[in-house]
């Protein structure tokens, strides 16, 4: 009798993280009005890229390169993270790759560290410098992504260096009427949600609590992207 093959464990998508699903608190009570109030909130399992997409991914599926810190005014910068992109243009990339961007609980449940959260302020630390590129050391301009420490699950760069965008709508209220069982963000609006802070700005706006919207057509050099992959 011929015995059973065990099959080999999934492995990871190349260049993503596991991240096991949970239940966490989402929000601050310390930081700005739409970051209230502090609700729990349980996401599934998914995975997510390591890094932001970089300009080099973004050029060989796009077929260009959009990024204002690139070879046009710049040293060339493939490993710095592909920015100057719209929502439209993130998702139009997800699409291409069978990928999609993270809901805003994905990813704020990510940056805290997931189920290996250790209450940091920022993503993987207290200390901003430690772990992200923002206004007081990225000498104005993004870096290559992955040169920081990573967070609590090997993620890295999603305090500062560039906002990321998500799928939801944004809303200032959303958290007052948010389910709890993987949030979605509002059914319409004028504006996506962005996260993480970046090289422009300050360490206030790095926070993994802290969140912001803009328009989905909107395209600035501080604004970028990462993706995820839904867990089958």
């Amino acid at each position: 009798m011929l015995g059973v093959v065990a099959q080999e464990p999934e492995k990871e998508p190349i260049g993503m993280v596991f991240v096991e699903g949970g239940t966490f608190q989402m929000g601050s009570n310390s930081g700005d009005s739409d970051e209230k109030p502090v609700h729990t909130v349980t996401v599934s399992s998914f995975y997510m890229d390591k890094t932001e997409v970089t300009q080099a991914e973004y050029r060989k599926v796009m077929g260009k390169n959009p990024s204002y810190f690139s070879d046009r005014f710049f040293d060339s910068c493939d490993d710095c993270p592909v920015e100057n992109v719209s929502w439209h243009h993130a998702n139009e990339y997800a699409k291409k790759v069978g990928k999609r961007l993270p809901t805003e609980a994905e990813w704020e449940y990510a940056a805290r560290g997931g189920n290996k959260s250790k209450g940091y302020r920022y993503s993987g630390s207290n200390q901003l410098d430690a772990v992200g590129w923002y206004k007081n050391n990225s000498d104005w301009k993004t870096h290559p992504v992955a040169q920081k420490q990573p967070n609590e699950l090997g993620l890295y760069d999603m305090s500062g260096n560039v906002y990321e965008w998500c799928s939801d709508y944004y809303s200032d209220s959303y958290y007052r009427s948010s389910p709890k069982n993987d949030p979605q963000g509002p059914n319409s609006g004028s504006s996506r949600v962005l996260r993480g802070g970046s090289w422009r700005y300050y360490d206030y706006l790095c926070r993994v609590a802290d969140r912001s919207g803009s328009d989905s057509g909107s395209r600035y050099n501080y604004r970028g992207f990462r993706l995820v992959l839904s867990q089958d």
